[in-house]
């Protein structure tokens, strides 16, 4: 089978750019201690409780809502979250962008209380 130049070079950089690729886990492993802690400083000051604790609930790496040819756009992990504490609890969705600073409260979710 005779493969023809420009394939093979599609091929070679098809293969290069997938073995750059971070596996899901281990992006979402990176996010999760920042994500856990965005959610726990919220959750203290609402709950007005400094001895809260968080426990993760789940976790998923959501793709990019549109990708072109020219642009591809940031995946985001989604974490939700829950907060409790002095008698009380709640449930935050928190999402960190990949690559980015830090995480921020997406709060969709209906608070538990």
């Amino acid at each position: 089978m005779k493969i023809s130049v420009p394939s093979a070079a599609t091929l070679l950089a098809a293969l290069a750019v997938a073995g750059c690729a971070t596996p899901p886990t281990q992006v979402l492993d990176n996010m999760e201690p920042t994500a856990v802690n965005t959610a726990l400083r919220r959750g203290r000051f609402e709950l007005n409780c400094p001895d809260a604790q968080a426990a993760l609930l789940s976790r998923e790496l959501m793709q990019p809502a549109s990708e072109t040819v020219r642009f591809q756009g940031i995946q985001r992990g989604s974490f939700t979250i829950g907060i409790s504490g002095c008698g009380q609890r709640k449930t935050y969705q928190i999402i960190c962008p990949e690559g980015g600073d830090g995480c921020f409260s997406a709060d969709t979710l209906g608070n538990i209380r």
